[in-house]
Formats: C-alpha cells, structure tokens, sequence
C-alpha cells in the first residue's frame, strides 16, 4: 500500500450508555482496547500519519497508546466540545500539518473494522474523490441511508433523524467511515452547516457538498458486522461474540482441535500452532504462543506465556506471564506457574506454586510443592536442576539452587542450597505414643457422652 495516506480516527464520543468510568473506545473486545484494534488494522496500510481525536477523558490515555505502537507516528487533537462529526473532523485537521493526497477517517468504537476494506477504500480514491463505506441492513434501524442516483454513483447520505418515509425504505445504511481527498476535506468541511434536527454538523454533507462540486463520489459495500459501533456493554458483548468466533475459526483452518468453539477465549493476538488439542472451558490471555501438538485441558487460564510442541497443561492449571514452557513437559492440576522457565522433559502434576524459577529438564516436582519466592518486601529465585526429584508438600525457601541428580525428601522446608547428587530432608522428629489413638478415642466419646 503506498503511504501517501494520512488517517483520523474519531474516538471523543461520551458513551455515557456505556454507564463506565472508562472511555468507550478504552473498552477491550479480545483483550485489546477497541481503539487500538482500529489502529492495529489501520497502521497496516503504512499511513504517514495517524491523528486522533479525543475527549478530555482520554487525555490520561494518551500515553500509553503511542506506547503500543512504537512504529507509526500517533497525534491526539483534543475535541472540546461536541458538535457533530464533521467537527471533529475539522478539529483532526487543525493538528494535522503533514496531510497526504488520501484521508481515511475511522472510528474508534468500530472495532471489527479490517485492513483489506480500508485498503480497498483507499484504492478508490484513484478514481473518486469520496468514498463512503456502506452496509445492507433490512431489519428496522436509526442509521443513515445511502441515497444512490439512476447510475450506482453515491448521490448523497441522509441522516435517519432527518429522512423522509420513503428513504427510511432504503435498505443501504451509511458506516460512517469515509476516504476522501486529502486536497478537497477542509473546503468540504467549510461548507458544512448545522440546520438540521440534531443542530450538528454532520460529515456525511460532505457527500452531497462533493456533488455540488462536481466531485466524483462512490460507496464501497461490506458485511454489517465488520462496522459494528458499541455504544453499550450489551453491544460491546455481541463484538466480543462476533470477535471470538473469527478468531476460532481462524485456529479451526489453521489445524488446531477446539474441541468446544464457544467455550474456548483467545486474546487479539493469541497465537496457535496445528494439531494443538484445545479441550472446553479454556481462556487465553494476552501475548501467548503456543507451539505444534501441545494438549490445554479443561479449565485452563494461560496469559503472557510460550508453551513449546507436545506438552501438556492442566486441568485446571493457571499459566502467568513471563513464564516458559519448553518441549515435552507437563504441568497438571490446580498447578500455578509465574515468571518460570520449565525446561525440557520436566514434570509439575499437581497441586503446587512455582514462582520466580528455572526449573531443569526431567526433573520432576511433587504434589504441594511451593517455591517461597517472596518475603513481603522483595521477589527471589528458585533454581533447579536437571534430572531433580522434589519430594511432595516440599517448602522452598528462595533465593536457593537445588543442583542437577539432587532429591528433597518429602515434606521438607529447604532454606539452603543442596548440591549435586545430595539428597536433602528438613522434618520434624516423629514421635510415638502407645495406645495414644485409644485413649483419644475414648476421652473424646466421654466427653459427647
């Protein structure tokens, strides 16, 4: 795509039905803010620049949205007061110096919106001056209706609020994402006025200004769903659905088993290999990657982690940042793994809290096991070797090394490091009463009698 492109996104929107102290367009579907998704898919046409324009809410923002997207360059325009898309347009403009030949303007709160309708959009403007992106929608709705002339051209676009019976009838609503000539937006957006019912100023005159001016205009049609707005958590929820289920089948395709679809959640940016075994009741996190052949049983929660081909993770196992997973391990029931690197061939089956450590490969971690990684204060790390047996219900105390061929008894508290080939046993002296249990037996009848 050539990058003589600028884009805008307009995200100043209250969405005060939202019924949220978070920004709408902050809202996340997949686990990624909706506007980013728009940047994400936006920054693929490799625009010179992108400009947003926000509210006041979204000042705080700011930051860290520039922060998740290192490679293009972002500008925010502040909105002051709201009066209608097209001055929010025109505000998008007052801070954009470097305006390229083509202008795509988006929004921020249509997160399903794709980078091939945006580039083919953009491929528009070769012939056209304007180019509005269209949706057919029979059911009844309150969008704006794309009036088109005798010969398919885009004549104009008529707000629902201020559309007569017969155009209500039209069954193509305007998206309101629009390409325009980046050298005609501002006289376009000067000849806009607000007398209409909403005594805003509405972008989509700018269709029927074009025509006055003798400017080509077209439409590009695409599927409703891909140009959904969310103005409510029940419609932040039917993206989420709609979101999940492209992202299901785009695994299903690649050759991965979900056993149960819609049971099963991904992250914007999860990554699975074929013939990996997803089984119900499963949810992924951010930043995940999972390698060929690996099997996530039931009940499953697995965010910020690599997991290497044919290992095996859960039931019932959480699964927390930082953390590796190499080759040919197994990590089991109700364990817990943060910020640790299980190395090749090595076993956590159940029951236990591995924190802060490097765990070698074939050694083998008994049920209970904790690693005692932090004093309140500060994190420490547990190191293991290769080939290492930890006895089960063992209490690791960091920061400690446990060498290669080492084996710790069971129910052991280890605060000092064990050497190669050591076995090592922390226990209390086990004492014996005879005929203890029969006497507690009976005091303890007595005593309900």
């Amino acid at each position: 795509m050539s990058n003589n492109l600028s884009v805008i996104i307009l995200a100043a929107g209250k969405g005060s039905r939202m019924k949220s102290d978070l920004p709408k367009v902050m809202h996340k579907v997949a686990n990624r803010e909706m506007l980013n998704l728009v940047i994400d898919e936006a920054k693929k046409l490799q625009p010179q620049n992108i400009t947003i324009v926000v509210s006041e809410e979204m000042q705080n923002f700011q930051e860290k949205i520039i922060h998740n997207h290192p490679e293009i360059k972002i500008s925010f325009a502040l909105q002051k007061e709201r009066k209608g898309t097209a001055h929010a347009v025109s505000t998008g403009l007052e801070n954009l110096n470097n305006l390229q030949e083509k202008l795509l303007i988006l929004y921020g709160d249509t997160p399903l919106i794709s980078h091939n309708t945006l580039e083919k959009m953009a491929e528009k403007l070769n012939n056209f001056s304007l180019c509005v992106l269209g949706f057919e929608d029979e059911e009844e709705n309150a969008y704006g209706r794309l009036v088109i002339d005798n010969e398919g051209h885009l004549e104009k676009i008529v707000e629902f609020k201020d559309a007569s019976a017969e155009e209500r009838k039209i069954s193509l609503c305007n998206s309101g994402v629009i390409a325009c000539d980046g050298k005609k937006i501002r006289e376009l957006l000067s000849q806009v006025k607000n007398n209409n019912a909403a005594e805003e100023f509405y972008l989509t005159d700018i269709v029927g200004i074009a025509g006055e001016m003798g400017l080509k205009r077209t439409f590009l049609k695409t599927e409703i769903n891909e140009v959904l707005g969310v103005n409510s958590k029940s419609e932040l929820a039917k993206v989420e659905n709609i979101k999940q289920n492209q992202i299901r089948k785009k695994f299903l395709d690649l050759g991965v088993t979900i056993i149960d679809p819609n049971s099963v959640y991904f992250s914007f940016d999860t990554e699975v290999e074929s013939d990996t075994i997803i089984y119900p009741q499963v949810f992924f996190g951010p930043n995940v990657k999972i390698s060929k052949k690996v099997e996530i049983k039931s009940f499953c929660h697995i965010e910020g982690s690599k997991i290497a081909e044919n290992s095996i993770i859960g039931p019932f196992a959480r699964i927390r940042p930082q953390t590796i997973i190499e080759n040919n391990s197994k990590i089991g029931n109700f364990v817990e793994i943060k910020k640790s690197h299980i190395k090749s061939g090595a076993k956590v089956n159940h029951l236990s809290y591995i924190g802060d450590s490097e765990i070698g490969s074939k050694s083998n971690i008994g049920a209970g096991t904790i690693t005692c990684n932090y004093d309140g204060y500060n994190k420490f790390k547990t190191i293991i070797g290769e080939n290492v047996f930890i006895g089960s219900n063992s209490s690791l105390i960091a920061p400690l090394k446990i060498d290669d061929g080492a084996v710790v008894g069971a129910g052991s508290v280890i605060t000092k490091d064990v050497a190669k080939n050591e076995l090592a046993v922390s226990r209390t002296k086990q004492s014996v009463i005879e005929n203890g249990g029969k006497n507690y037996h009976i005091n303890k009848s007595r005593k309900n009698d």
